[in-house]
Order: structure tokens, then sequence, then C-alpha cells
């Protein structure tokens, strides 16, 4: 049983979208800003393949993964195998994906930071939640500019029906 509190932050596009190849469909440098301001300074929780699309580790972050796999490791990454490992956890802990950590762990979430990317994207990756466990707490609306391409909304959710 997991017993810390989580935070999902994601991005998706109008069909829940969230990759394509174990990479993001789209270029969003304001997403990639938002999520470096969430995630500084906390403990990011990812599965592995969301590990091995990193480039390198994300600085100034805890960088945690969750697996199965007895053998992989990857330099400057903290490995763990079992899901109440991320009680010893410190901090605030930041889920970060891909969508097998998603879906493992919905039941223990309590909050989603959600970048909604409105277009649609070809992909294979989707975000699996029932919106009505949770109320939409905060919307920011931004406008497409010279840097990024396509309008999108910050959605913050608190859970409302705890599984």
């Amino acid at each position: 049983m997991i017993k810390k509190k989580l935070t999902y932050i994601l991005a998706m596009d109008e069909n829940n979208l969230i990759g394509s190849n174990n990479n993001l469909p789209w270029h969003l440098p304001a997403d990639l800003k938002y999520f470096k301001e969430k995630t500084l300074n906390k403990t990011i929780l990812m599965g592995r393949k969301t590990c091995e699309s990193l480039p390198f580790v994300l600085p100034d972050r805890r960088n945690i993964v969750l697996t199965r796999n007895i053998n992989f490791s990857r330099q400057h990454f903290e490995i763990i195998h079992k899901l109440d490992s991320i009680n010893d956890l410190d901090n605030e802990i930041m889920v970060i994906g891909g969508a097998m950590i998603y879906k493992i762990l919905m039941p223990y979430a309590n909050k989603l930071l959600i970048t909604k990317i409105h277009h649609q994207f070809n992909g294979d990756t989707h975000f699996e939640w029932n919106e009505k466990d949770w109320r939409l707490t905060d919307r920011i609306e931004k406008k497409a500019d010279e840097k990024n391409k396509y309008n999108y909304s910050y959605l913050t959710y608190i859970r409302t029906n705890k599984k």
C-alpha cells in the first residue's frame, strides 16, 4: 500500500495522447519550462521506458525509476522494483510517466498537473483516467506564439473520489 501523496505531471493532446514511439509527438517549449518549474528540487518517479527516452538524468531532481526489470541500471538514476518502496522516498513525488506507471499508480494519485495541447496528434500512447474522479481547481489558457505552435492550457485537478 502506497501512503505517499503522488502528483502526476504530463502533457496530452485533445485525445489524451501522451506519446509516440517513446517520444513526445510535439515540441512545446513553454510546457518544458512549466515541467521544470514544477519538478525542480523534487523527487521524480518514472518507468523504465521514460528513463530510456531521456538523454540524461534531469538535474536538480531526485530521479527514481520504477521497473520490474531487476537487471536495469542507468548511471545517476535510482532504481526501485517494488511499489511499496515509494513510501521510503522523501518529499512530494512527481510522477512523470510513462503510460504504464500512470496506470499502475493512478489509485494513489491525488493531484494532476496536465498541459492540455489543443490539437490532435498521431501516436501510440494515451493517458487513461476517469475525469469524473477529479475536480478542476485551476485553468490557465495560453495562446500559440512564435515559440509555441499550439494553443494549450495548464490544468490542475484534485482527486474527489479516492479509490
